[in-house]
């Protein structure tokens, strides 16, 4: 194992963990010499603390230095540091906020080697690996591995997922089966890198289900591991992200959507672009993945295999069976901010899903002991979740208030 060296990529965004995770990685690492770092470094000189002083005559770095105000998003970030790869052996892709255990590099190889001595010609190890807490280390840490579970597909196509534990891990002796890719933690040989790089052109959403399908369709089979090999802070409380700084996100995030439905060909669009190596695999096919893991990008449909959270792959179907085996639920966040309701004698508040013909979809009512627990609440925006079966997509919502003095406001709406 002292040879084989491991492209760490990590794209780190005004960070303050980024140090603390660097220095973890290396003093958990059982071969630190084998370890080759590529770092998007996106930083701000008010940052006092965002320095790689200490690393920058390593000869195991690799830094892209980056001023914050130049960057482009996670994905844009995550294809540069993909440049700097030189054949190392395999290719560890990591967000900057992580803890790690001992040895866990000896670790992650024994968990491929097991798999390719199994007769898998391409495992890739990946998950929404557990929890830990930098304000409470290590008490703070999560210690069931977890697995990535559906979500639902959002209105502007991506698919989103949620971590989960994986059941009777401790009676496990291999890896899990995943039909999904995670961007803060992915293992795999180096030719990953080449074969299946990040696109550019995304921004964030979307890229994770565009990985994991183009990883299968280049012939790579997704794993989760079935012990801990690492943990990830999820919220950055009170951090700058990319999106705070850029004024110009929203419309990258908008591009990125549109490129993720044209990949996919969902709702009615063409691939009328050429995607080159951002493209699918020849290994297998986009229809494989859908039969593996149960979506139907088109159909934004999923099978209840899937929703019920069972480990891939989905028992075989064909035919009218496999068509008919799509449930199309649709599932929602509405966020309104407290602001819009100034009454203190709401009764009830319809919430409706409405067609492009303005033509209701689904109506459920939101009574007045829940607006009450809403309105206390110490978040400033009111976040309603609706989760319904429809055959048409929504175009939009509405939330129409209802006061016991003043009778229907006015509706607040938005277009999904």
């Amino acid at each position: 194992m002292g040879n084989q060296k491991i492209f760490i990529q990590i794209a780190s965004y005004r960070d303050p963990q980024l140090l603390t995770t660097l220095n973890d990685c290396i003093s958990k690492s059982k071969y630190p010499e084998n370890l080759v770092f590529s770092i998007a470094w996106q930083h701000s000189v008010d940052d006092e603390w965002d320095t790689l002083g200490e690393y920058t005559n390593d000869s195991r770095f690799k830094i892209i230095d980056i001023d914050y105000k130049d960057s482009k998003g996670a994905c844009w970030a995550r294809n540069r540091l993909q440049q700097n790869y030189t054949d190392e052996q395999y290719t560890l892709q990591l967000d900057s906020h992580h803890r790690f255990i001992e040895n866990w590099d000896e670790e992650l190889i024994g968990m491929f080697n097991q798999l390719k001595d199994k007769g898998v010609e391409k495992p890739l190890l990946t998950s929404y690996i557990s929890s830990y807490d930098p304000e409470n280390d290590p008490e703070g840490r999560v210690n069931v591995p977890w697995k990535m579970n559906f979500d639902r597909f959002i209105p502007e196509g991506a698919v989103f997922f949620l971590p989960a534990g994986i059941d009777n891990f401790k009676e496990l002796s291999e890896p899990v089966p995943a039909r999904f890719y995670s961007a803060h933690f992915a293992f795999a040989e180096g030719s990953f890198v080449k074969e299946v790089p990040h696109d550019p052109e995304y921004y964030f959403h979307g890229e994770e289900i565009s990985i994991a399908v183009r990883a299968y369709t280049w012939g790579y089979d997704l794993f989760h591991p079935h012990k801990i090999i690492a943990w990830h802070e999820y919220t950055r409380k009170g951090r700058t992200k990319q999106w705070d700084d850029d004024k110009t996100w929203g419309d990258k995030n908008s591009n990125s959507h549109l490129r993720n439905r044209k990949l996919f060909e969902m709702d009615g669009l063409n691939k009328d672009i050429d995607f080159g190596i951002y493209d699918f695999g020849n290994v297998r096919t986009i229809e494989d993945y859908e039969r593996y893991a149960g979506i139907s990008f088109k159909k934004r449909a999923v099978q209840k295999y899937t929703l019920d959270n069972n480990l891939a792959p989905n028992p075989p179907l064909y035919g009218v069976e496999f068509e008919e085996s799509f449930l199309k639920i649709f599932k929602h966040c509405i966020d309104v901010h407290k602001g819009s309701f100034t009454e203190t004698d709401y009764d009830f508040w319809a919430v409706i899903f409405e067609d492009e013909k303005n033509q209701p979809l689904n109506r459920k009512d939101i009574l007045s002991d829940e607006i009450n627990n809403m309105l206390n609440d110490s978040d400033e925006f009111i976040k309603i979740w609706r989760t319904f079966d429809t055959i048409k997509k929504p175009a939009k919502w509405i939330v129409w208030p209802h006061s016991l003095s003043k009778g229907w406001l006015d509706k607040i709406e938005n277009k999904l």
